[in-house]
């Protein structure tokens, strides 16, 4: 009988214990809800914050990039010159270029008037009283003043000079020669070396500048 009591008190246990068991499986699958089951929301695409940054510094360097430079033009630079014999004015004067392509055209007995620019490369150190002007590659243009009348600095050599008078092409004699060289200082060596004259480039000018 005793026995009996004890079975039957097991299987009442056994019995809640199980209805316990349902109740906590009823329990997780209410809370296992299926993510299929969960309602759909829109998604909206977020830029991240380096992607910004980088957007805002390309629109800067793309900025800088075109940035506009001005370039003012060099002001032109004005020479002065001294002036010696007949008043003439500066513009209209062919270049040393120009010149000589006039004198290669010419031939002796030829006179043309005419007015050039160029470099003085030597003057006469007694009086001032010839130059010579520089032409392309080693030639020059032998340059003295009508009549004598004036004369133009000693120290002239390396300036730049506009002579305005008449062109010619020249044959100097070998006496003339040697009294150029003298009066441009060279020495007696160089002078006794002169023996035949000298087809020249010659300009008798009426008036000079010459740059300050």
């Amino acid at each position: 009988m005793k026995n009996i009591f004890v079975l039957a008190c097991s299987l009442a246990i056994f019995a809640s214990c199980a209805d316990k068991n349902k109740e906590t499986e009823k329990t997780e699958e209410t809370i296992q809800t299926p993510a299929d089951s969960l309602p759909k929301t829109d998604s909206v695409a977020v830029a991240p914050v380096e992607a910004t940054q980088t957007t805002e510094v390309d629109a800067k360097t793309a900025a800088k990039g075109d940035e506009v430079i001005e370039v003012t033009p060099a002001k032109e630079i004005k020479v002065e010159y001294a002036s010696f014999g007949d008043k003439i004015l500066a513009d209209k004067a062919l270049s040393k270029e120009q010149m000589f392509q006039k004198y290669k055209s010419m031939k002796k007995g030829d006179t043309i008037a005419v007015k050039f620019k160029s470099k003085i490369n030597s003057v006469c150190k007694k009086k001032g009283c010839w130059m010579k002007m520089e032409l392309p590659g080693q030639a020059e243009s032998f340059v003295r003043f009508k009549d004598y009348g004036f004369f133009v600095p000693l120290n002239a050599d390396s300036q730049e000079a506009i002579v305005s008078g008449r062109a010619f092409v020249d044959e100097i004699s070998v006496a003339e020669l040697k009294h150029y060289a003298k009066d441009g200082g060279k020495s007696q060596e160089e002078i006794d070396k002169i023996t035949q004259p000298k087809i020249t480039y010659a300009f008798q000018a009426d008036g000079v500048l010459i740059s300050k």
